[in-house]
């Protein structure tokens, strides 16, 4: 495994739409291995490939320490429900945090490293983090729907 450069705001690859993965090739699974260490190595809960300069539709999430690690490829949100309003930063927006408002609950569908389709309920902090990184799936950023942004 590798860690991998994470580029920050005004890279414009932050801001482009991901290509959808069509195969899972040992390249994509060490690009997920990569991304896991990359992940921990800056104490994030979540990174999107496009955060290392790759435009691919890859994500991974853990959110609890030792907590249980969820690889995506292609993932969409499929049902959302409730509202959630907290604090996010991210390690592309170095040294800021703003309040943002998600969903509670979403239900997101994704092929796992295997390629089979899985569909994830998740609510609170892991729902948040699974919008966080599909929006960087979709060239956005928390930054452009927060509020109160401050510098940490």
């Amino acid at each position: 495994m590798a860690k991998l450069k994470i580029v920050k705001v005004g890279d414009e690859t932050l801001r482009k739409v991901c290509r959808p993965v069509d195969k899972i090739t040992p390249r994509i699974l060490t690009l997920l291995d990569d991304m896991l260490e990359t992940m921990h190595a800056a104490d994030g809960c979540g990174l999107a490939a496009p955060q290392v300069g790759i435009l691919r539709r890859i994500a991974v999430v853990q959110v609890e320490e030792n907590g249980e690690v969820y690889e995506l490829i292609n993932p969409k949100i499929i049902a959302y429900s409730g509202t959630q309003e907290d604090i996010e930063g991210c390690l592309s927006v170095p040294g800021k945090h703003g309040t943002v408002v998600r969903p509670m609950h979403v239900t997101v569908r994704a092929l796992n490293r295997h390629g089979e389709t899985v569909d994830i309920n998740a609510s609170g902090l892991l729902a948040r983090a699974f919008c966080h990184e599909i929006d960087h799936l979709d060239g956005k950023l928390y930054i452009d729907i927060a509020t109160n942004i401050e510098r940490n």
